[in-house]
């Protein structure tokens, strides 16, 4: 992995995302793996790399997806993301409908 070009503030990225992931279960080869894909996105973002896919530069930031893509366990998103996201969608009605209503509604 090059990081040798990485700057302080990278690798303090770097130390602070794997560091977070060694908390919460994760073994530290992971934990490696998901630290350096993050903190290479951002610098793909940022402009700091020499080539960057389409993806890295024009999807949402790796804090942001991580948010949305988290609990989804056994019971899937939460009530609470899936009326956030239907509010956003601008599905009337919402504010009555269970949370298996809300998830066909959303219907991802």
């Amino acid at each position: 992995m090059p990081r040798q070009t990485w700057s302080d503030k990278r690798e303090r990225q770097y130390q602070h995302v794997k560091e977070g992931l060694r908390t919460r279960g994760r073994s530290a080869g992971v934990a490696e793996e998901i630290a350096a894909r993050t903190v290479n996105k951002e610098r793909a973002r940022a402009g700091e790399s020499r080539r960057a896919s389409k993806t890295s530069t024009r999807d949402i930031s790796s804090g942001r997806r991580g948010g949305m893509r988290s609990h989804r366990g056994a019971a899937g998103r939460t009530f609470g993301q899936l009326y956030n996201e239907a509010r956003q969608q601008g599905i009337q009605g919402r504010s009555k409908m269970s949370k298996a209503q809300l998830a066909r509604a959303v219907g991802r």
